[in-house]
């Protein structure tokens, strides 16, 4: 990450809001123009008024001076107004984009990459950025308008003593310019350092009742504490190296205002300078100067902002998933038939957890794959779902090559049923209607009849305007596996995927969706995952994983007779659960 990554989105964000910003900027330039008629006015109060005794000049000086001061609160008003929201408009634009990007990248990088830290990148980092591109600009470009217009009229007044306070200024500015690239790591390790709190305090609040299941709030605690310790070292030192930043220039303004007040005086007496021309000069240097004191007193705010709009530009730039989207052929229809031709896959290189798998499977048939944890059974379905993609051998959709499918057409013919099905902080209705948005209530109504969730959904107060909570929390285990299935049915997908889609339900509550899964496979190709061995014994065909290999392939019956791994795994899941049910060859 680099200086110039945060350069760059900057401009970005100039560019997009130019037409707000050259408002605002005229706005600011009028600002900053009646700043320096007191400093006019002060020459001739010193010089003619008290010098001459023209006293008949105060009126117009005070009427002059309240303009101006009118002036300047009004157009401080109106550029603050303008670029404020500018800012606020460009940040909220910055955190859609942001999240349109991050949800075009593939599975494997949520794999690898906490939720927080990404909540982090998407509202603190862009919140930051709004610092910078909101009230920072209007300071940053107000201080460089009124140390340029300042310098004009020093040079006017006395070039020498202009040219003496310029060659201390600048002095001031590359010294100020190194120390902020030193404080610049130091911003951005605090940026990494909070998105690490932020990841564990929201892994924490996720898994509250583990949390409280194993009385682990102290352990829990305390690796929150440690995050936030280390937030704490970073946030010192970039205090610190603000805080000699602000003294250094601190003493620079002192040191320049003792060398004017002595210089100045001697050219006063030596007549090269009126006391109004001295009194003039030290209030516009004062103005001068009043950037560096500024550019210190954002120090923190600059190079924080900075160091998040770089993290944003790394963000925006990695590829997502569509980036070959573009040379895929578009998918219009989807009948369901898949094929495996021997496919391998390996999330380590060198290490193999799939071993040249080969099935098809065709349209309106189910296929089950059983076998111990570890097996591969997920994994391959997460390449179904073109999550990942076979490191050898291709998967086939209706004979093409799933590789060259746009990954949107193919995703949206596809309906997903996990063994622990995530809801929304919605309604009931809205969790439903999730792959379907512009259903009616009607269509929803009837997969929900058909999951055999109508039923206790009619039984809440509000209906389908129930709000489940986070992660669906205020409905049991079995009420959100039916909501996810009813979600699936109304998605009319072609290719079906059921991960342990009775997992979550009781014998009563798996008897009565039983059918509504029946009806949902109905001319589908479906894909079923199950350590239920019961669900899938009228399966078209099975695979038995082992290893990531395919080591029985047949319908139940015949299965049954080869008296190996499915043999066994059936007569210990049903010898455990009934001893009267074990079948025998």
């Amino acid at each position: 990450m680099h200086i110039h990554d945060a350069l760059t989105e900057l401009r970005g964000l100039v560019w997009r809001y130019r037409g707000a910003l050259t408002i605002g900027l005229a706005l600011l330039l009028a600002n900053r123009l009646a700043a320096f008629v007191l400093p006019a006015l002060s020459k001739v109060v010193v010089d003619q008024v008290i010098a001459h005794r023209r006293f008949g000049l105060l009126g117009p000086i005070a009427a002059a001076g309240v303009t101006a001061v009118l002036l300047e609160a009004a157009t401080a008003f109106g550029s603050n107004r303008v670029l404020g929201i500018a800012g606020h408009r460009a940040v909220n634009e910055l955190r859609t984009s942001l999240l349109v990007r991050v949800l075009s990248f593939p599975v494997s990088f949520f794999d690898n990459t906490t939720t927080g830290s990404l909540v982090s990148r998407i509202m603190a980092d862009t919140a930051l950025a709004e610092n910078l591109f909101g009230s920072g600009l209007v300071q940053f470009v107000g201080a460089m308008v009124t140390a340029l217009l300042g310098f004009a009229l020093l040079l006017r007044l006395d070039w020498a003593l202009t040219l003496i306070v310029t060659v201390i200024l600048l002095a001031s500015a590359v010294w100020g310019a190194r120390a902020f690239t030193g404080l610049y790591s130091t911003f951005d390790e605090h940026g990494e350092a909070h998105a690490r709190a932020t990841a564990r305090l929201t892994e924490t609040l996720g898994g509250i009742a583990v949390v409280k299941a194993y009385a682990a709030e102290r352990h829990a605690s305390l690796a929150f504490t440690a995050s936030i310790e280390q937030l704490f070292d970073w946030a010192k030192r970039g205090i610190a190296g603000v805080a000699w930043l602000d003294a250094g220039t601190n003493i620079i303004n002192g040191s320049l205002n003792l060398l004017l007040v002595v210089v100045g005086g001697w050219f006063v007496l030596r007549g090269r300078m009126t006391l109004g021309d001295l009194l003039v000069f030290i209030m516009l240097v004062a103005l001068l100067s009043t950037p560096f004191l500024q550019i210190a007193s954002m120090g923190s705010t600059v190079g924080k902002s900075i160091a998040a709009l770089g993290r944003i530009h790394e963000l925006e730039m990695r590829p997502g998933e569509e980036a070959d989207d573009a040379q895929r052929m578009p998918l219009e229809h989807v009948a369901g038939n898949v094929t495996f031709e021997g496919v391998c896959y390996a999330y380590t290189p060198g290490q193999l957890v799939l071993r040249y798998i080969d099935l098809e499977a065709t349209v309106g048939t189910t296929v089950a794959l059983v076998g111990p944890s570890g097996s591969g059974k997920s994994t391959l379905c997460r390449l179904l779902m073109a999550f990942d993609r076979p490191t050898m051998g291709r998967i086939l959709v209706d004979g093409r090559d799933l590789t060259t499918i746009r990954l949107h057409d193919y995703r949206s013919r596809l309906g997903v049923v996990l063994q622990d099905n995530f809801l929304f902080d919605g309604t009931v209705r809205a969790n439903i209607a999730f792959a379907a948005p512009l259903a009616d209530d009607g269509q929803i109504r009837a997969a929900s009849r058909i999951a055999h969730c109508d039923e206790f959904i009619s039984r809440f107060p509000a209906g389908y305007d129930t709000v489940v909570g986070e992660r669906g929390i205020k409905l049991s285990g079995g009420q959100r596996q039916r909501i996810a299935i009813a979600r699936a049915i109304l998605a009319n997908p072609r290719i079906l995927i059921l991960d342990e889609a009775t997992s979550s339900l009781d014998s009563e509550s798996e008897a009565l969706i039983r059918d509504g899964l029946a009806a949902l496979r109905a001319g589908r190709t479906t894909f079923v995952i199950a350590h239920r061995l019961s669900t899938i014994e009228s399966a078209d065909q099975i695979l038995v994983l082992d290893a990531g290999r395919v080591v029985e392939h047949g319908r139940h019956a015949d299965l049954m007779t080869l008296s190996g791994r499915y043999r066994r795994l059936h007569d210990t899941q049903y010898g455990a659960a009934n001893p009267s049910r074990r079948v025998t060859a």
